[in-house]
């Protein structure tokens, strides 16, 4: 081989290399990270709550995918989970997932956490901190007890028992986004605590949660409200139009409902949907939820489902013809990269040759 055509070809085999392997200047791979995982501190180092008495437990996630401006984050929830749980794979709140209930309010009761990817627009209802550029993330959530009270995702009470099924911590992708690098299950047993009863006050004498009002996180709270309600005669729903856009989150929010009922928002007839939710003490409900990615220019329909004369309203989806910009760990600059470099070392490689061919001749 030609001495020249030699330190070209190494140069372009060395060339692909370091652009496969991430050393070129500008052009990196995301390193592969550990699966995440959970751990659990009642303040005696073991992962127990007491059977009857609060307990307060400290959680530190690692391993956890953390995208920068990306929207929402990780929901922090305790519960019981059962067969193919994993939003990713399929499985639905109230279906596959039970969890104490809480609302999505900030100053919420401490049973649930909204923990947000850094730079987020959603960062500043998080309640339990950021998820950090490594993955890491540290928060406390209150557990009321040994067992708990919500509802299925057929508008059921339910009262789930931890002490004869096997409860943990769950997280999973916040504001409905599905993220399997995200959704983790921690068993958390139930024994005594030392020093449980002094958070008493925060059980009632079953030891079921007293969850406070608002809609629900991922899955159905069960809203503290008056003995005797009071039944709105109007309501409505309203949507936020401006991000009416398909594969967008849409807010909603309905007034003029039964207080402590349960309702559900659909999209046109179960295209999408969210629930089931409980209506606040004031006879409000509020959520989001994802539009589908196909939906062409027009008019659509979201209606509350349950209670009495449940709104509707109709609105302008616009089609975003705008190309999405490219992510900073989008991989597809650097699969053209790579493949371009495995290209130009083909065209040098057929160049040598016909060389070496035309000197034999």
């Amino acid at each position: 081989m030609h001495p020249t055509f030699s330190r070209t070809f190494a140069a372009s085999g060395a060339l692909a290399a370091a652009l496969v392997l991430g050393l070129v200047p500008g052009v990196s791979l995301s390193p592969a990270s550990a699966a995440a995982r959970v751990s659990i501190d009642n303040g005696s180092g073991s992962a127990v709550v007491d059977p009857t008495y609060a307990t307060t437990l400290t959680l530190r996630g690692s391993g956890f995918q953390s995208i920068k401006k990306g929207y929402g984050g990780i929901y922090v929830l305790f519960g019981v989970v059962k067969g193919s749980w994993r939003p990713s794979k399929g499985g639905r709140s109230g279906v596959n997932y039970l969890a104490v209930p809480d609302s999505e309010s900030k100053n919420n009761a401490g049973y649930a956490r909204f923990i947000a990817f850094p730079g987020s627009e959603t960062a500043g209802s998080a309640n339990g901190g950021l998820i950090s550029a490594k993955g890491t993330w540290s928060a406390k959530i209150t557990v009321p007890g040994g067992t708990f009270t919500t509802t299925d995702a057929q508008q059921r009470v339910v009262k789930v028992d931890c002490r004869v099924s096997v409860c943990g911590v769950i997280t999973v992708g916040a504001h409905g986004v599905a993220n399997g690098r995200n959704e983790t299950f921690t068993r958390v047993r139930v024994g005594k605590v030392a020093g449980a009863e002094e958070n008493r006050s925060t059980t009632t004498s079953s030891g079921a949660a007293t969850p406070s009002t608002g809609s629900g996180l991922a899955t159905a709270p069960v809203a503290q409200v008056p003995a005797a309600p009071t039944i709105a005669t109007n309501s409505a729903l309203e949507v936020d139009r401006a991000s009416a856009r398909p594969g967008r989150v849409l807010s909603f929010h309905a007034e003029g409902l039964r207080p402590g009922s349960q309702v559900s928002a659909t999209f046109e007839d179960g295209r999408a949907a969210v629930g089931p939710m409980t209506v606040g003490a004031n006879g409000e409900v509020a959520g989001v939820l994802t539009l589908p990615n196909d939906l062409r220019t027009g008019t659509y329909e979201l209606r509350i489902v349950g209670g009495e004369a449940p709104p509707s309203v109709r609105f302008a989806v616009v089609a975003d013809t705008r190309k999405p910009a490219l992510q900073k760990d989008d991989p597809w600059p650097i699969v053209f990269v790579v493949a371009s470099a495995a290209v130009l070392a083909g065209a040098v490689a057929f160049a040598g040759l016909r060389w070496r061919r035309r000197r034999a001749a």
